[in-house]
């Protein structure tokens, strides 16, 4: 414990990010002051909001800092504490450095159950990711018995919760997903209706329409791009669009012309709504609660694409925007000691 490790933003990316553009470097093991906690990272969370933050531009988030390290979601165990609420190997979750030893204010870590489910699940499931699905999809999708719902990132770790939930509610659930294995295990596991292989289809939209006989009640938009413009096109009446995320164009140096949904909107009374899951905080434990609670009674099911050591944190960015992963990308660092 007398050296520390680090991974920094070394450089800011054009285009797809690189290994080039992250550094791990060692420094001295931080001291927690009054009110901190000393933490021993665990699981670190990679997620594709962050290729956004690697810019040095404006956005509900401030972007990382050339030479600093990187942070994010991380489960981790308390090394020290200097706060009356948290004793020495507490298993939490914070935002913390991409580093094996971090520093937090004791108000910005949470406790974890570790007799609830495991505590990776405190970044998928029951975690950021969990909420993002079932807030974006109940409180802006809002999806009743009968309708037709369809989930873009299907097998990612969002929309994979996305679609069990739509289900749960009486949906019926299409996916839209990018490959073979993927597809299977959206129909096959999760129990959705159908899904569609977009790196296989040659018209995404006559599949849609093929998929959706009845029109699309609620899109959940986790790519934007081609894929949206597609599924826009087989919307209904008073449709739904929650848009949680545009990640085939987060590397995209211009902005792409799209269609021009504004018409669209006004014909078919749909109502599109962006969000972030920092506008649900004050929710947070409503949202907990009851995804614990579909997961305990085995009604929800999930996946975390796992890889192991800590030097492998960027590869584990960089696989989320190749499609590598099927659920939700973490990095294993250290087992609790």
């Amino acid at each position: 414990m007398s050296v520390n490790k680090q991974i920094i933003l070394a450089s800011r990316p054009q285009a797809m990010p690189t290994e080039a553009n992250f550094s791990i470097v060692e420094s001295p093991i931080p001291q927690p002051i009054q009110g901190e906690l000393l933490l021993h990272t665990l699981y670190i969370s990679v997620d594709p909001y962050m290729r956004g933050r690697m810019n040095d531009r404006k956005s509900y988030i401030p972007p990382f800092q050339v030479g600093e390290a990187i942070t994010g979601g991380n489960v981790s165990q308390v090394v020290e504490s200097k706060s009356d609420g948290f004793k020495k190997g507490d298993i939490v979750v914070s935002s913390s450095s991409w580093a094996l030893y971090s520093t937090v204010k004791a108000t910005q870590a949470t406790k974890i159950n570790p007799d609830l489910a495991p505590i990776s699940t405190a970044l998928s499931v029951l975690g950021m990711t969990g909420l993002t699905a079932y807030f974006g999809l109940l409180d802006i999708g809002q999806p009743k018995e009968g309708e037709t719902v369809v989930v873009s990132g299907a097998a990612g770790a969002v929309g994979m919760v996305v679609g069990q939930i739509a289900k749960l509610k009486g949906a019926r659930v299409i996916g839209i997903a990018g490959s073979g294995e993927k597809i299977d295990y959206l129909v096959n596991e999760l129990g959705f209706d159908a899904a569609i292989n977009y790196k296989t289809s040659t018209d995404i939209a006559a599949d849609l329409k093929k998929a959706c006989p009845n029109g699309v009640d609620i899109y959940f938009d986790n790519v934007g791009g081609s894929i949206s413009d597609a599924v826009l096109s087989n919307v209904n009446k008073h449709a739904r669009i929650p848009v949680c995320g545009q990640i085939s164009m987060y590397n995209s140096e211009q902005v792409e012309v799209g269609p021009r949904v504004q018409g669209l909107l006004i014909t078919y009374s749909v109502m599109m709504k962006g969000f972030t899951i920092g506008d649900y905080a004050s929710r947070f434990p409503e949202g907990i609660t009851q995804l614990a609670q579909w997961l305990m009674e085995g009604k929800l099911k999930y996946a975390e694409n796992i890889i192991d050591g800590f030097e492998n944190t960027p590869q584990a960015f960089l696989g989320l925007f190749a499609g590598e992963n099927l659920g939700k990308q973490l990095v294993k660092v250290a087992d609790p000691s």
